[in-house]
């Protein structure tokens, strides 16, 4: 499934849903969607992203991620903002291959966001030196 309006949407209606100012959504492979957000903790070290939730039940269900999605409202107010994955995000999605939409902010488009695979996000991943034959690491090689 390709990153869309309907994702955004399912990431804002859990952002709403929860009361929350930041929120996640994933599309499955069989179309299916998963939401997320934030796990937020007095221990600043234990808290999750709000990607997170969403990337451990997919794998948790032997499912693969084809589009994720994060959205976030920081001033308060009543419009959101689309923006990349983090970092850490970013690895947690390679699972999944170089083919993996996220979408980023985009001030050009009409809607704010756009679509970019993991491959445009980071052209130069480091993982791809441990790459077993082919030009992004394989599943196995990520859980090694």
């Amino acid at each position: 499934m390709d990153l869309d309006q309907r994702l955004v949407d399912a990431a804002v209606e859990q952002m709403e849903r929860r009361g929350r100012t930041e929120a996640a959504a994933v599309y499955l492979h069989d179309g299916r969607i998963l939401t997320s957000v934030a796990l937020d903790n007095l221990n600043a070290a234990a808290n999750l992203c709000a990607e997170t939730g969403a990337i451990c039940q997919a794998h948790t269900l032997g499912a693969s991620i084809t589009a994720s999605v994060f959205v976030s409202r920081w001033d308060g107010g009543r419009d959101h903002s689309v923006l990349a994955p983090c970092g850490i995000c970013q690895e947690r999605l390679a699972l999944w291959g170089p083919d993996v939409q996220v979408g980023v902010a985009d001030p050009v488009a009409e809607s704010g966001w756009s679509v970019r695979t993991l491959r445009e996000l980071n052209p130069y991943y480091w993982g791809v030196h441990f790459a077993d034959g082919g030009d992004w690491p394989s599943a196995a090689v990520h859980g090694s």
